[in-house]
């Protein structure tokens, strides 16, 4: 159960307009997490606009996303964040089931190119440690852009403050919020 009460409508005129523009981005459906964001509206629109920033406009391939974002979530014990993305969002971003529970195991042992390995290893560092060694950015330079690696260590940073808070105030997953996230565009 939720530390604060979920708020699915309000009185006020200019954040129930936010919350339309919400259910709109999320295919209809107010997530529980902008549903606690909704204690401050200005957070859950910058929450918003942020996440669908670190999701949408990146060059970051899909795959690579969804590795980081799975790998970053197993790390923090965010059963919210890998119950949103296996297997409704890995999966047609090109992750099997297979390189999904990898994903989910100390070992990791999948069939990962040695580039999303030196990701992987990026996720753990930063959720572990809050940096990566020189050796580990040394390498990963060799596989990756300046605007690449500025771009994953984005998303590992948001997805670290993602299953934070969500743990830090017991949110639950919705059963279908997996497939509303699924198809999420900008909106």
């Amino acid at each position: 159960m939720a530390l604060v009460p979920l708020i699915e409508e309000s009185a006020d005129p200019q954040t129930q307009a936010l919350i339309e523009r919400l259910r709109k981005g999320r295919r209809g459906s107010l997530l529980g997490i902008y549903k606690a964001l909704l204690h401050n509206s200005k957070l859950a629109e910058t929450w918003f606009n942020h996440l669908n920033a670190v999701r949408w406009e990146t060059g970051l391939s899909g795959r690579l996303r969804e590795i980081l974002i799975i790998r970053t979530g197993w790390r923090l014990g965010s059963s919210y964040i890998i119950k949103q993305h296996i297997p409704k969002l890995a999966e047609p971003e090109g992750l099997t089931a297979l390189e999904c529970e990898a994903l989910l195991s100390e070992d990791c042992k999948g069939d990962f190119s040695s580039a999303e390995q030196l990701a992987i290893q990026l996720a753990d560092e930063l959720t572990l440690h809050a940096k990566a060694p020189v050796e580990l950015t040394a390498d990963l330079k060799t596989h990756y852009s300046g605007k690449m690696l500025v771009e994953m260590m984005v998303l590992i940073g948001t997805y670290n403050m993602h299953a934070r808070f969500v743990a830090g105030l017991g949110i639950e997953p919705e059963a279908d919020q997996d497939v509303a996230e699924a198809t999420d565009k900008r909106q």
